[in-house]
């Protein structure tokens, strides 16, 4: 099994879906694996909406917010299932709720306490890929939420817990985690391996390769983490961690 998360720069405008699809049939044909992606809006989207929100209401009702932006990974994940289709490929779309991505009640910042992937599992063994909507899941009574900064990250991390799956190669607009930024510095140094711990530290630092919060799920459930250049797939990246599989699946709420 592998999890595999596009965001950013690799959903920049409705073009890059096509490339999405061909590094998925390329991962389909090197491993020979089920494969669950996880995908974010398109850039731009959720701060459009966030802007048209604030058109109406200078300060809305976070339900609302929350069913509102949370339309942008629904357009993604829709995108990317046409995309697929174009390479011969079987892939279905899914939102939060419909993968069973249970959530507290806290609108626009909730935390993953469950996953109940019903839906993927016979998805997957017919097959075909499984597409899913992050940042968003749904509360034990029933209302949509968004999972706040890092929540596609979380998304990816959680399922993979779940489904049991041994890691999570994140698409970057980089080819790796660095020391520095190596937007800022042609002379950083990109890590080939780091630990939960550094790279934990790297991200309380402020890069924003990959969320703390993922880091720290991931870290409870021994999964690694791989991030990879979305433009040039090939490359190996930065692995994160290299722990064998704890037995329980923990979540956000536990400690």
């Amino acid at each position: 099994m592998l999890v595999m998360k596009f965001g950013g720069a690799s959903v920049a405008n409705p073009t890059c879906f096509h490339k999405i699809a061909k590094i998925i049939a390329l991962r389909l044909r090197e491993e020979n694996l089920p494969i669950v992606v996880v995908i974010s809006a398109m850039s731009g989207v959720t701060d459009q909406l966030l802007s048209q929100a604030m058109q109406v209401h200078p300060n809305p009702p976070k339900r609302e917010l929350d069913m509102l932006i949370s339309v942008g990974e629904r357009v993604s994940i829709a995108l990317l299932a046409m995309a697929l289709s174009l390479e011969g490929i079987d892939g279905l779309s899914f939102t939060g709720s419909q993968s069973g991505i249970i959530t507290d009640e806290r609108h626009s910042d909730a935390r993953i306490v469950d996953v109940k992937p019903h839906r993927i599992l016979p998805v997957l063994k017919e097959g075909k890929v499984a597409i899913i909507a992050g940042f968003q899941g749904v509360s034990r009574k029933g209302e949509i939420t968004t999972l706040g900064r890092g929540g596609s990250d979380t998304t990816a991390v959680a399922l993979a817990a779940a489904l049991m799956a041994d890691r999570v190669d994140f698409y970057k607009d980089v080819d790796g985690i660095y020391e520095t930024d190596p937007k800022q510095s042609h002379t950083a140094k990109k890590m080939d391996i780091l630990s939960y711990g550094q790279a934990k530290a790297i991200a309380q630092g402020g890069a924003k390769v990959l969320h703390l919060r993922s880091i720290e799920l991931a870290e409870k459930n021994g999964i690694q983490l791989r991030v990879r250049s979305f433009d040039s797939p090939e490359r190996v990246g930065t692995l994160v961690g290299n722990l064998g599989r704890i037995e329980s699946v923990r979540f956000e709420n536990e400690q």
